[in-house]
């Protein structure tokens, strides 16, 4: 097993804050946050899965990206809440491995799952002739099966890599989840090799899915430069607002958080608190918003709502009258 390796059998917790003042509020806060990120995914998938007409590749991928939002959230959310609540902050060396395979797994699958959508956009506006025959259903298939075989390797490469390590000192993680610099940083053992590993798996996975989007984009701006109707040009833009919008929040976080570990020191209790904010809004915030872009900016997700709504009223009628 796991715990073979190691002399430490749990880690405790640093936390969000140890101000007894905040730990209500906090609660409270993320409590909101979480139920919003349940209604409003698994609320994504149903409706998905109930209009035949959002039977297309881009909701099979947003269908995907919602059950991925909620696997992540859900990672690491109840375990935080626990903690503000009765204080909580012990998780088990297994546990804290699991929550970091997960967490790990998901977030990269989202990565791969926004550079397949971003293919899709470009298959879309570029080659609209095309685009039945391009995006079968069983390429769909194949790019939603391959995100997910990524997540999940990725993840497997970096548990392997950081519990392979000798934990017999500290066990006390400068942060609220298992997140792998938090967590490496208290080995015993030499972890320059595995810090080596840790930081070219996870680039690669990043750059990669990040220059397929780069790509796919710059295609879809040069094809929108040469419409001459402006009709073709809003659609086009309505087209990709949405993904867009998703894209540069998952993105811009992931490049706010490289440039704190890169600038500030290392370690440092501003580096520190900084992280933890960041990691706040990564692990629970974007998995809340991305419904919510997608609901907002699109007629077909609120023309399904209303049907189901109109459903649910027509039933309940019913109900009562019998």
């Amino acid at each position: 097993t796991l715990m073979n390796s190691t002399e430490v059998t749990q880690f405790i917790f640093l936390g969000l804050t140890n101000d007894p003042e905040l730990q209500v509020p906090l609660f409270v806060i993320f409590t909101l946050i979480y139920l919003t990120t349940l209604i409003g995914n698994l609320g994504m998938i149903v409706l998905i899965l109930l209009d035949s007409r959002l039977h297309t590749p881009m909701y099979i991928f947003l269908s995907n990206l919602s059950l991925v939002d909620f696997g992540y959230s859900s990672a690491v959310t109840p375990k935080v809440m626990a903690g503000l609540l009765v204080g909580d902050k012990v998780i088990s060396y297994n546990a804290c491995a699991a929550q970091m395979f997960f967490f790990a797994a998901f977030a990269t699958v989202e990565s791969y799952l926004l550079a397949s959508m971003a293919y899709d956009r470009y298959a879309a506006v570029c080659k609209p002739l095309h685009y039945t025959t391009a995006m079968t259903t069983s390429m769909c298939a194949r790019l939603v099966i391959g995100s997910y075989v990524c997540g999940f390797l990725n993840a497997s490469i970096h548990i392997g890599d950081t519990f392979t390590l000798s934990f017999c000192d500290s066990n006390l993680v400068r942060h609220f989840f298992c997140d792998f610099p938090a967590v490496m940083v208290l080995s015993c053992s030499d972890r320059h090799i595995a810090e080596l590993v840790l930081i070219c798996v996870g680039s690669f996975n990043i750059f990669f899915a990040l220059l397929v989007i780069l790509i796919s984009y710059a295609f879809i701006f040069i094809t929108v430069l040469k419409m001459h109707s402006s009709a073709g040009y809003q659609k086009a833009l309505s087209t990709c607002a949405s993904h867009l919008t998703a894209v540069s929040i998952f993105y811009g976080t992931i490049i706010f958080m490289t440039v704190v570990i890169m600038y500030l020191q290392p370690g440092s209790s501003h580096s520190m608190d900084t992280d933890k904010i960041a990691s706040v809004f990564y692990t629970m915030c974007i998995p809340m918003l991305n419904p919510m872009v997608y609901s907002l900016r699109n007629r077909e997700v609120k023309s399904a709502f209303k049907k189901v709504v109109e459903k649910t009223k027509f039933s309940l009628g019913f109900i009562l009258m019998t």
